[in-house]
């Protein structure tokens, strides 16, 4: 091992000061000190940039022989190598942080997404200290490190605008450069942007053109430019995820019909001819079966007639949405190939975070917040037919059917979150660098894992896993590299042992074994009794004797080896930190049974304008039960509009505000579906002032209605009825705002551009489960709240 080798296994590489005379003048003949040398990585090591889709199953892209068009992706694969058998983890956080620190997601304490995250080791979401990401090692190393997309790992107390920053990109996530959204899903028409770790608006509209995924490509090409041009000599990590195609599924309507009439055969017949083309492509044997259709999955010619178009439909705008994607992952290689520097760039294009998501319902979702609130039921046949036409577009917040996304999964059983089966965790991959692959156009089949990545990239940049990063020992990395089967076709796998863990779908993989058993149906997310642990039923398929697709159930046949594994599943679950299995849903949901930390305690908030981009684990929640809100304004003479406080959006949220003939107003919008309001019988009088909102909850249950009062000075001027609320979540990004509103509008009344307070906004009380018979906060009390909060 070279000294500068051994040297970087301690990241900062510690300063060696320059040894030798040192004279009194510098004009002395014998003063030399050598040049101050910036630090780079060893001299070879490539450009890097790693492509990861959204909720893309495998055998969605036609790289794959799926049925969407994916020219980009059949490019890079032309020049490089498919790897067959990709594994994720089954949904997009644990995947992202297994992907960016090389270990597996229980390790790093993800062992599902953020906003369920419990005070158990392995579901925490607060990664070790002791793994460090890769990123930081290689931005350690001499590298220059941008992301643009989506960023899941944040913890969600630590997701408003303060922060902390410590797991955000471009705060201790190794970036140098962040642009994107922070979350699960966003619009694609109307994003919540982060630039670094500020808050920024979209540079366009809707109206104007303008989609998330065109813009992280321009910010990425733009960077990518800019960092070749300043420091040709350097080489650059880029993570590029879109954060498509999650839902919403949203796109132009030129590429959706593209698909028109494509996919009128429906989701069974979509699979077959999956299959076939994935034969004759050859990236699944001549001999993979296809697998059963599972009874909970509703065959095609059993849906109802009249929503058939609507299914269509669905599929058309997601096919639609991943090629559109796919074409902006093609700018971005082109700007590489003007660059002259796609030979030298190690690019992953790793198609999907997971299998493609069943979170849609068998029906679909016009809006995917009503299944997530248990309200599916409200989109009716008739309401989506009415909506047809407006899937994919900016009054869209949609989702496609169960049905197509187990034929995106093609030819395995099951979908995202099902850890347990191929069709949740394998992802078809692609892996391009003509420096260092000889084979243009290969096919691997070594079974490999998204931990594996980082290894390879070290390996391929001739940089050691660091044995201490920021002066904090570091655990191994878990992962192994990929690097030994690219130019050798045959070569033994090296990753042979695997488990997988999600909500209690669990498999191990061992030496072509897989033991699995599903545990836990994805689109049932209220509701439905879990069996115990122990009662699942578990299944054993061969890999090696040729069962690619987990199509042969071989568990009566071989007991014996079937309990070999099962008992190799629990080893590692104990040396990862699977255990304790965790199945809860509602528990999960809350904070205080969940045993994680909230940013917000108590009963009562106090805001103060110009506050926003909150997300709803940063404000008090007023969901099933009575609140008010309570504002001091100042309103001019020629009288005030705007926003005062607003939650959510277009497809679910509720807002206090004053209207544009200077009434007070309070409107409460279930699932983009339903709209009720109350509105003030007279003007608010110009001068300071007190505004109130009170509604106050029917109770009996969750999502009930409430009778609401509005009043000015502790005087009532106006009254409505609420006849039902959202009871789980009101959206995945958007959030709450003071003074104005972000993101999509709570109603049409205004606008982004509208929406700002035109009086003076002084401050803002939300008060939850309490009655106030004055409708009146006085001076003393505002000074107790105050102080409490001290």
């Amino acid at each position: 091992m070279s000294n500068e080798h051994h040297a970087r296994t301690m990241l900062p590489i510690p300063d060696r000061p320059a040894t030798g005379l040192t004279t009194y003048d510098a004009k002395d003949p014998e003063t030399n000190f050598p040049p101050i040398e910036p630090l780079l990585p060893p001299k070879g090591a490539p450009n890097v940039l790693v492509i990861l889709l959204d909720d893309v199953g495998f055998g969605a892209s036609s790289a794959f022989g799926g049925p969407c068009q994916t020219p980009t992706a059949e490019r890079l694969a032309a020049g490089g190598l498919r790897f067959n058998r990709f594994h994720t983890t089954a949904l997009c956080a644990p995947t992202r942080q297994a992907l960016l620190t090389g270990r597996n997601h229980h390790s790093v304490a993800m062992g599902s997404i953020t906003e369920t995250a419990t005070s158990a080791p392995g579901q925490s979401s607060v990664r070790p200290n002791t793994k460090a990401p890769l990123p930081m090692t290689l931005k350690l190393n001499g590298y220059s490190t941008a992301q643009f997309g989506k960023c899941h790992e944040v913890p969600v107390w630590q997701t408003s605008p303060m922060g902390p920053f410590d797991a955000w990109p471009s705060g201790g996530g190794g970036f140098e450069t962040f642009y994107g959204f922070i979350g699960g899903e966003n619009n694609q028409y109307e994003p919540a942007l982060y630039d670094g770790t500020t808050p920024v608006e979209p540079p366009a509209t809707a109206e104007e053109g303008y989609h998330l995924t065109e813009d992280l490509t321009d910010r990425a090409v733009g960077w990518i430019r800019q960092q070749k041009a300043l420091m040709p000599d350097r080489p650059f990590f880029v993570y590029y995820a879109p954060g498509a195609t999650h839902a919403p599924h949203h796109v132009a309507k030129e590429w959706v019909d593209k698909y028109r009439g494509k996919f009128s055969h429906g989701w069974d017949v979509q699979r077959e001819q999956t299959l076939a083309r994935q034969k004759e492509l050859g990236v699944v044997p001549a001999d993979t079966e296809l697998t059963p259709r599972h009874d909970v999955i509703t065959a095609w010619d059993e849906m109802p007639d009249e929503l058939k178009p609507v299914l269509e439909r669905q599929m058309e705008v997601y096919a639609g949405f991943l090629e559109h994607t796919d074409n902006q992952v093609g700018r971005l290689v082109d700007a590489l190939e003007d660059l002259e520097i796609l030979d030298d760039t190690i690019v992953y294009y790793i198609i999907g975070d997971n299998g493609a998501s069943a979170e849609g319902t068998m029906n679909g979702a016009f809006n995917e917040m009503a299944n997530f609130n248990g309200m599916a039921a409200l989109e009716t046949a008739e309401f989506m037919l009415s909506k047809m036409d407006e899937f994919g577009s900016p009054t869209s917040y949609n989702h496609y059917s169960v049905g197509w996304a187990w034929a995106m999964n093609s030819p395995f059983q099951w979908t995202k979150q099902v850890a347990s089966h191929w069709g949740g965790t394998r992802n078809g991959t692609i892996v391009h660098w003509p420096n260092g692959i000889e084979e243009a156009g290969g096919l691997r089949s070594q079974f490999t894992h998204v931990i594996d990545v980082a290894p390879t990239i070290l390996e391929a940049a001739g940089l050691p896993e660091p044995a201490m990063v920021n002066g904090v020992q570091q655990a191994p990395i878990e992962g192994t590299s990929m690097l030994y089967a690219f130019n050798d076709q045959a070569a033994d796998e090296r990753h042979d042992l695997q488990y997988f863990e999600m909500f209690g779908n669990r498999g191990i993989y061992h030496r072509g074994w897989s033991a699995v058993t599903k545990h836990k149906t994805p689109w049932v997310m209220v509701g439905g009794e879990m069996p115990a642990f122990d009662a699942d039923v578990w299944e054993l398929y061969d890999g090696a004797g040729g069962d690619f697709s987990q199509a042969r159930n071989l568990a009566t046949e071989q007991p014996e080896r079937l309990a070999q594994l099962q008992r190799l599943w629990l080893i590692e679950a104990v040396r990862y930190n699977v255990l304790p299995l965790d199945d809860r849903s509602a528990e999960r949901v809350n904070p205080d049974l969940a045993g994680r930390p909230t940013l917000i305690q108590g009963d009562r908030q106090l805001f103060f304008p110009g506050m926003g981009r909150l997300s709803e684990s940063s404000v008090v929640s007023i969901k099933n039960k009575s609140f008010s809100v309570t504002a001091e304004v100042e309103v001019p003479e020629a009288g005030a509009r705007g926003v005062i406080i607003a939650q959510g959006g277009r497809f679910g949220g509720w807002a206090v505000y004053v209207t544009e003939d200077s009434h007070l107003k309070f409107v409460y919008n279930v699932l983009g579906i339903h709209e009720f309001s109350a509105v003030a019988t007279e003007p608010l009088p110009a001068g300071k002032h007190q505004v109130r909102m009170e509604l106050a909850y029917d109770g009996g249950g969750l999502a009930k209605g409430g009778d609401v009062s509005l009043y000015h000075d502790g005087t009532q001027v106006g009254h409505g009825r609420v006849e039902a609320t959202q009871p789980m979540i009101f959206s995945a990004d958007e959030t709450t705002d003071i003074g104005y509103e972000s993101g999509t509008s709570v109603t049409p009344d205004y606008d982004l551009h509208t929406s700002r307070f035109t009086g003076k906004l002084h401050w803002v009380q939300l008060d939850t489960g309490a009655d106030d018979n004055d409708h009146f906060i006085d001076p003393e009390e505002r000074l107790r709240v105050a102080m409490a909060r001290q």
